[in-house]
């Protein structure tokens, strides 16, 4: 089970002491923290780009409840200069805030000893991503 089902679950009216559990088990990792990338319009909020949409109140929740549970989170977004700042203004004021904004986690760059120019994440949350299976990763 991926880490948003878990994580919404946990913040929803399912949560139990096993789905913590489980989310727990999933985050921990020997060599790094895990990491999420999530995307701003179309995912914390409603996309209404170049405006700022009604937010998604549940994921919000998801994302706080797993930075509190050591997770590192990236804000994965195409805004700039001031759309930029007034996305991260608008997540300051529910509480949210990141590990990287658009750019590599420091142990990331220390782990493959370069900055990737791709950002690198365990998951990627995003309003229109497509999930790509391949064999050996079913």
């Amino acid at each position: 089970m991926e880490v948003l089902t878990l994580a919404l679950r946990a913040v929803g009216e399912r949560a139990n002491e096993d789905t913590l559990a489980l989310l727990t088990e999933k985050l921990h990792r020997e060599d790094r923290p895990y990491i999420i990338a999530v995307d701003f319009d179309g995912t914390l909020c409603e996309n209404r780009w170049p405006e700022i949409g009604p937010e998604n109140s549940e994921l919000i929740a998801a994302v706080s409840l797993l930075r509190e549970m050591g997770a590192l989170i990236i804000l994965w977004t195409c805004r700039e200069e001031d759309d930029l700042e007034a996305a991260l203004e608008w997540c300051r004021q529910r509480g949210l805030s990141f590990d990287a904004v658009n750019e590599n986690c420091a142990c990331i760059i220390e782990l493959f000893e370069w900055n990737t120019r791709k950002v690198h994440a365990d998951e990627y949350w995003d309003d229109r991503a497509v999930r790509i299976y391949w064999k050996g990763n079913e």
